[in-house]
């Protein structure tokens, strides 16, 4: 059998419209907020504390509603992180939602609105034990009106509906979290419209 044809096979049908949101060289596409480090290392996105110690923030210049978006994340240093959805920024006031990046048992997976409700659902306690601090991770969050799915390492991690979130538009934001200290990179970031 043909190469490519095989290769369509074995795709599974979603991959098959699915964007890729890095190109592995440079930040083409994406805005820094902040004074933290974002950066390109080996094909990798690196965003690490700054002298300042501040919130920091990547976004898409684009926004996106209705999605499927997979990314890898490894933890090199205290991994307080996150993804943004349907966030707009000012400076490194965010509004919008994000799906936790955090060391084991601090929720990574759940949903949290800054500059609002704060967390608005948690993991059940022992479902990020798949977390792999220090190595890769997959995390793989489905947005589609006012629901929201998120998933470590394939393991489901919350399933819920809002109203807010519902009616959220804007951007993907990578978080890198005040307080020093913190480093992780980032690949494979590809998102699929919905």
């Amino acid at each position: 059998m043909n190469k490519k044809i095989l290769l369509w096979v074995l795709l599974p049908c979603w991959a098959l419209g699915q964007t890729s949101l890095f190109n592995g060289k440079n930040l083409e596409g994406w805005q820094i907020h902040g004074t933290e480090k974002w950066y390109v290392d080996q094909g990798e996105l690196v965003c690490e504390s700054g002298p300042d110690a501040e919130y920091g923030y990547l976004s898409t210049e684009k926004f996106y509603d209705d999605f499927d978006l997979t990314l890898e994340f490894k933890q090199e240093a205290d991994g307080n992180s996150g993804v943004f959805f349907r966030s707009t920024l000012e400076g490194t006031k965010i509004t919008g939602w994000q799906a936790e990046v955090a060391p084991p048992g601090l929720h990574t997976g759940g949903i949290y609105e800054s500059y609002g409700r704060g967390w608005l659902i948690q993991p059940e306690v022992g479902k990020d034990e798949s977390l792999k601090m220090g190595a890769w991770n997959q995390m793989r969050i489905i947005v589609k009106g006012d629901r929201v799915q998120t998933f470590l390492n394939g393991v489901p991690m919350v399933d819920f509906s809002d109203t807010k979130i519902g009616e959220g538009k804007g951007s993907i934001a990578l978080q890198i979290h005040s307080g020093g200290g913190i480093k992780v990179r980032w690949r494979n970031i590809k998102l699929q419209t919905l």
